[in-house]
């Protein structure tokens, strides 16, 4: 069993996703937003940082996922997205959890089967994957998505790890 924290990082608005993973199936522990407003960016940076750490204090994930940056059209708001991501690893690390990283491609594929998948698809799957009662707020369900994403990656890993386990005995054997 594992719980997975995934975060969703933006600069106004952070996201956070918290499930527990049992095999293929996962349940919906907490979600919501780390929410900066207006401030100054390094007032932003320092609510992320403690923002993220109190999540860590409070759910005790084993593992945290965050969505990779992606080339945005405006270079300082891909500047600023690199920042807040940096301030929730940071938070992460220092708790000494594994941080695994994950394109919103991969995200989308992992969760709706659709690399190009838009977000209401997203927020939908989510509703349905964790049996909730309603659609969660966008930003938590992108963060959800990565928790998930990241599951599903453990997953895979683990099959893999098996099958490579079962071709190296098989050619022991001959």
């Amino acid at each position: 069993m594992a719980i997975i924290l995934g975060i969703d990082p933006g600069s106004r608005f952070t996201g956070y996703g918290v499930v527990k993973q049992h095999g293929l199936k996962f349940e919906y522990i907490g979600s919501g937003c780390i929410k900066m407003g207006e401030k100054p960016m390094p007032e932003r940076l320092k609510i992320i940082f403690q923002g993220v750490t109190q999540l860590v204090e409070q759910f005790q994930p084993t593992s945290f996922a965050i969505e990779q940056v992606f080339m945005a059209h405006n270079p300082d708001s891909a500047l600023k997205l690199g920042q807040a991501r940096g301030a929730a690893i940071v938070a992460a690390s220092l708790q000494e959890l594994p941080v695994s990283e994950y394109s919103a491609r991969q995200v989308k594929q992992a969760v709706v089967g659709n690399g190009g998948a838009d977000k209401s698809q997203v927020q939908h799957m989510v509703k349905n994957l964790l049996k909730l009662p309603g659609t969660p707020q966008s930003d938590a369900a992108d963060a959800l998505a990565i928790a998930i994403c990241h599951g599903h990656s453990e997953q895979n890993l683990i099959k893999l790890s098996g099958q490579a386990k079962k071709t190296v005995r098989g050619r022991l054997r001959r």
